[in-house]
Parts: structure tokens; C-alpha cells; sequence
């Protein structure tokens, strides 16, 4: 069954003669970059920085963060626009963590990424979210970072689900030192690569 075409419909301005030759005005490029379609790669960068601007965990390039912390690091508020970027932050204690999407993401679902980070963060730190914490528990926060994120696109934004296949992956018998270990450095790979494109 063939669905019914929306576009292309004539503008206004354009007359009905458009309509009424029985063919129908093409689309302007104007109404092209009105209508995007929805994608699923939503999520531009994910990365927490500590209070003197330095990478701790990433997935974006270190100029865009260097400026992202210039201009949130002194700020107040829980958002930013910055390049063409909507970016959401949150602080605690010697931690910036980001989430950066496209300037028509919707912030809420940006939050919602931001909180699930923290709050999963929280729960494998011990509620110790600070720089010293997430540093000696790298392994688990890019596993928490790869649960919730991948490759732009959101995975989880439950905090609960993602502790959840956290600790199965962790705890899987059949997982072994050398398995997680390789998991990790693939991961750690992955965003080195990512980040040298």
C-alpha cells in the first residue's frame, strides 16, 4: 500500500496555477532545511573535562572543549549554544561533564543524557563523583560512557539499566581479566581514533 506524499505542496506566492497544471511545485531548498528528518544520531560529543580544563573522558576534539570550558566553566547556567552546538553541562566538585548535540536537539533529551551519566557515575564512584574517584575507576566510566552512548547514538538514559549491564559485564563468569581488559582498550581505541579524525 502506497502512502500518501505529503511534498511536495505549492508555497504560497507560487499560485495555484501549480496546482491546478495537475503537477505539483517542487520543493524549495527552504523548505528542505525546514523539515529534517529525525535521526537517531542525536549525540555530538560526550566528555567531562576537570576545573582546570583538562580531559578526563572523551569523545570530541580538545579545541571545541577548550572553548565549551571557556565558555561554561565560570557560567551558572545548565546550557550553552556554541557553534551550531546546544551543549548541557553539569558540575561537581572538580568535575565538568558535557553532553554537545546539534542546535535543533531538544535540551531535554540532552539532559536526560547528562543526568543518566551522573547519576550512573555517582552510583560506580559511590556517590564520589570528583576527579581523583572517576580517575582510578577510568574502566568503569568508559564502560558506564559506552552503555549509555555509541557512536552518536543514545543507547540508554536510564541510570538503573545502565548499572545493570555495568555490573553484567563486569560480573559475567564467562568474562574473564583479559576479556575486560581487551573490551576496555577497544573502547579506548575507538576514541582515540575518534578523535584524531
Amino acid at each position: 500500500m502506497q502512502r500518501p506524499e505529503a511534498w511536495p505542496r505549492p508555497h504560497p506566492g507560487e499560485g495555484a496555477s501549480a496546482g491546478q497544471a495537475g503537477g505539483a511545485a517542487p520543493p524549495t531548498r527552504a523548505t528542505e532545511l525546514r523539515f529534517q528528518e529525525p535521526s537517531l544520531y542525536t549525540i555530538k560529543a560526550v566528555f567531562i573535562l576537570d576545573n582546570d580544563g583538562r580531559r578526563l573522558l572523551a569523545k570530541e576534539q580538545m579545541v571545541f572543549e577548550k572553548n565549551v570550558f571557556n565558555k561554561t566553566s565560570r557560567a551558572e547556567s545548565e546550557i550553552a549554544f556554541l557553534g551550531g552546538m546546544t551543549i548541557v553541562y553539569k558540575s561537581s566538585i572538580d568535575l565538568l561533564l558535557y553532553v554537545v548535540g546539534s542546535s535543533s536537539e531538544n535540551e531535554l533529551m540532552l539532559m536526560s543524557v547528562l543526568a543518566c551519566l551522573f547519576d550512573s557515575l555517582s552510583h560506580i564512584l559511590r556517590k564520589n563523583v570528583e576527579k581523583r574517584w572517576l580517575l582510578e575507576n577510568m574502566d568503569g566510566a568508559f564502560l558506564v560512557l559506552d552503555e549509555i552512548v555509541d557512536g552518536g547514538v543514545i543507547l540508554e538514559s536510564d541510570p538503573q539499566q545502565v548499572i545493570q549491564k555495568v555490573n553484567f559485564r563486569t560480573d559475567d563468569p564467562g568474562l574473564t581479566e583479559q576479556s575486560v581488559a581487551q573490551v576496555l582498550q577497544s573502547a579506548k581505541e575507538q576514541i582515540k581514533w575518534s578523535l584524531l579524525k
